[in-house]
């Protein structure tokens, strides 16, 4: 009897220990792990805010885990940054000639896709108090008219119809992006101000848009790229797939993009 109490508790032990995954090589499946948090980062002009926004939005559903970070700024801006070494995934410009600043220093992996094009408008306060109705009457001397700077692609835009008409404007100030430019008119500071399309759009009740037929001489172009040294190329990838896509262009369509 002795004996036979021995072995049962041996077999018990033996149960316990291949039950707690012992040395002797149990097989219970390993816990499974979470995905470890990813962040992609997009420069893009500041004129794609609130549409990126959006899509950044979905994103963040479509991936679990991945968090995307704008940096939205004038495209001559977020141009040189980049080439100074800015950490970056995708470059989004409002302009040919500022996605070429990167591409000329061979930092896209890839060439560039252009996903939309713009146009300028004119933005006045609500009610229109200076009655501005044509590109003309910006040069009027009781009009306080705030555009880009030049080097910025609404700026580049800007001068170019100054070119094409004969028609010079004296503004009061000139801005780093079309976002401080609308913020001008908005508060008054302006009586009118050249945004894109799409800025006044985004700005609602805020301002009052002007169409110009002189706009169409400049339409700008908006390319969008992978960067080279992409720290989370695959999500990088992704979203360009997305800008590109029938979703990306659904979004750029509700905001006023045209197609390019």
């Amino acid at each position: 009897m002795k004996v036979r109490a021995l072995a049962a508790i041996g077999a018990a032990s033996a149960l316990l220990l291949t039950g707690c995954g012992g040395s002797s090589g149990g097989t219970s499946a390993p816990a499974t792990q979470a995905a470890a948090p990813q962040t992609l980062t997009v420069l893009a002009a500041a004129s794609l805010t609130e549409t990126f926004n959006a899509l950044g939005k979905q994103f963040e559903t479509d991936h679990p885990g991945v968090s995307v970070k704008f940096n939205y700024a004038g495209s001559s801006d977020l141009a040189q940054q980049i080439v100074n070494g800015a950490p970056a995934d995708v470059f989004a410009a409002a302009s040919d000639a500022t996605m070429k600043t990167v591409t000329d220093a061979d930092l896209t992996a890839a060439k560039p896709v252009t996903f939309a094009k713009n146009v300028l408008q004119i933005a006045t306060p609500p009610g229109n108090p200076k009655k501005v109705a044509t590109f003309a009457d910006l040069a009027k001397p009781d009009v306080k008219v705030v555009v880009c700077a030049p080097q910025v692609p609404c700026g580049a835009a800007e001068q170019k119809i100054e070119k094409a008409t004969g028609t010079a404007l004296k503004p009061v100030s000139q801005e780093s992006d079309v976002k401080s430019v609308l913020s001008k008119v908005e508060t008054g500071d302006a009586d009118a101000g050249l945004v894109y399309v799409t800025d006044v759009n985004s700005a609602g009740d805020k301002v009052q848009g002007v169409n110009f037929p002189e706009a169409s001489q400049a339409a700008t172009n908006y390319p969008i790229a992978v960067l080279k040294n992409a720290p989370a190329a695959d999500l990088a990838n992704q979203f360009l797939t997305t800008v590109t896509g029938e979703r990306g262009w659904q979004a750029l369509e509700q905001a006023g993009f045209a197609k390019p």
